[in-house]
């Protein structure tokens, strides 16, 4: 009886240490901005928290070179062992930008 009960909350116990690396992991990833750099302005830009940067989402970018928050939509995304490289479509400018981002 002692056996299967110590087995029951080894279970319970690794069920809970599951359930909160999966919370810490969501966290981390929710409350940090991604910092990046655009090559072609010459300026750094950081896609704050809460945008969700997948192809034909519209994001809201901070634009370091202006000063100033812009909103995007996100044309690609191509990930390398470096960072991922994110196209955008500037709605201010009608312009195509590329994002270094780290």
């Amino acid at each position: 009886m002692v056996f299967l009960l110590s087995g029951y909350w080894v279970n319970r116990v690794i069920n809970l240490k599951q359930v909160v690396v999966i919370f810490l992991s969501l966290i981390s990833f929710s409350v940090t901005a991604w910092d990046g750099y655009d090559y072609t302005e010459g300026s750094f830009v950081e896609i704050d928290k809460g945008n969700y940067v997948r192809p034909g989402e519209s994001i809201e970018v901070y634009d370091y070179g202006t000063g100033e928050y812009k909103d995007m939509e996100v044309q690609s995304m191509d990930s390398s062992g470096y960072g991922t490289e994110v196209e955008v479509y500037d709605y201010s400018t009608g312009e195509y930008r590329t994002f270094d981002m780290d």
